[in-house]
């Protein structure tokens, strides 16, 4: 049986599982092992454990539980809904304002947690209900909250870029500093597609009533704006003793998830059932995580096994004889595809390593590549029919919120975001300046 027949095979079987409702790392893992069964016998079967042995050897994955626990302990003991309070009063008598403040928000749970889970249950739960009250396009806003929630993958820090670090043996710092002025970019252009369409289109977005804003006194507004400065002294804390290399990744991840605490208990907002819910969603996320990765390595391992990697390189620049940047259009939109199905953690862990020396060999930076393949996972997380961000908001939404509503709202921001992937394949330095101006120093 042919290579290309297998890859064939391996990937219908597995979209046909995924199609049945069955989970994500049950079904790569299963594909995968059955695979290997077939392929090579008996003394295949220790495919699998090895991949295991290849996760746990993997130590800068103690940084995902210490990344998630942060996030999850700024959320549940209030100091989110404080944020968005803060936004709430600041940005609300502008058109559209409260959908700009959610963007914000959506920005600082990126910048706490690293995940784009934290940042859709957060809008989903506390910013979308406020919206709907306002009257707000329902349309307009579910697809703010999915399209900001994702930017959690990109910014630091972001646990996808820790993955891709590991990899493609890539410095994560230098990884982290190249998402940050992408990441703000794009959060740019949607507060400006926001600003302008409620400009254009005011029963959109309208701002408080004047009577509601005039019940505000300056003195609340700036004890609201301290809430926005909790998040800022964590988050640059964390960084500065990283970046300073005063602390390893995995010691600043610890430093992020202790100020965490440290904050909820000075808040007095610490209490056995908010240290309860953190900790079980900590250990949920983290599990899920670690099969997936661990599922995908096993898969990975197979295909790779079948020379898969010289397989790719020989037919687009043998077979096909494509131009470096005709691969590399190739390589984002199977990712896109993957994406339909899969979520970027096995995604990554599947194709990067086939995909990453052929990018080097090509002439492309692997940090450039990098910040690349993140936003092209944005897009893919809401992308119809099967977008992860998709189904993330329908468990979420109320039920005012049909399917079609949410499959509508993202439209503008795939184009958004596919904006922002062409001014990083026209303009490199967007994501490379910051790193090459910390290494200058």
């Amino acid at each position: 049986m042919s290579s290309e027949l297998i890859t064939l095979l391996m990937f219908s079987s597995m979209v046909l599982m995924l199609l049945t409702g069955q989970r994500v790392f049950g079904v790569i893992g299963f594909v995968g092992s059955a695979a290997a069964l077939l392929l090579w016998g008996d003394g295949a079967v220790e495919m699998p454990f090895n991949a295991v042995f290849q996760v746990l050897n993997w130590y800068p994955l103690l940084t995902l539980p210490l990344f998630v626990y942060m996030g999850y302990m700024l959320s549940e003991s209030g100091i989110a809904n404080d944020l968005y309070r803060m936004f709430h009063v600041w940005t609300g008598p502008v058109r559209g304002g409260l959908a700009l403040g959610t963007i914000g928000l959506m920005v600082a749970i990126s910048a706490m947690n690293g995940l784009s889970v934290a940042g859709m249950a957060i809008g989903a739960t506390v910013a979308l209900p406020e919206l709907l009250k306002r009257g707000y396009d329902k349309v307009m806003v579910t697809g703010v909250i999915q399209a900001g929630s994702s930017l959690g993958i990109l910014l630091p820090p972001s646990v996808v870029l820790v993955l891709y670090a590991m990899i493609a043996r890539q410095p994560v710092m230098q990884l982290w500093l190249a998402g940050i002025i992408p990441g703000l970019l794009m959060a740019t252009i949607f507060a400006a597609y926001v600003y302008i369409r409620c400009r254009l289109q005011p029963h959109l977005g309208p701002p408080l009533p004047q009577e509601e804003r005039e019940q505000i006194t300056w003195g609340e507004k700036f004890r609201l704006l301290s809430a926005g400065i909790l998040p800022v002294v964590i988050f640059g804390t964390m960084m500065g003793l990283f970046l300073s290399g005063i602390t390893s990744l995995v010691e600043s991840s610890a430093v992020g998830a202790l100020l965490a605490t440290l904050a909820a208990f000075l808040r007095g907002r610490l209490n056995a059932t908010v240290m309860n819910d953190v900790l079980r969603q900590t250990l949920n996320i983290t599990c899920m995580f670690m099969w997936i990765i661990l599922a995908a390595l096993c898969f990975a391992a197979v295909y790779d096994g079948l020379g898969a990697r010289q397989a790719i390189q020989s037919l687009l620049l043998d077979t096909w004889e494509l131009e470096p940047w005709g691969i590399l259009m190739l390589m984002l939109l199977s990712f896109i595809i993957l994406g339909v199905f899969l979520d970027d953690t096995a995604m990554l862990v599947i194709v990067a390593p086939l995909y990453i020396p052929l990018v080097i060999s090509l002439g492309f930076n692997p940090i450039w590549f990098g910040v690349v393949y993140t936003v092209t996972c944005q897009v893919a997380y809401i992308t119809p029919p099967f977008g992860y961000n998709l189904f993330l908001m329908r468990a979420m939404a109320p039920p005012e919120i049909s399917l079609m509503d949410i499959y509508r709202s993202i439209v503008p921001f795939v184009g958004l975001m596919l904006l922002t992937i062409s001014l990083l394949m026209m303009f490199p330095q967007i994501a490379l300046w910051l790193p090459e101006y910390y290494l200058g120093r």
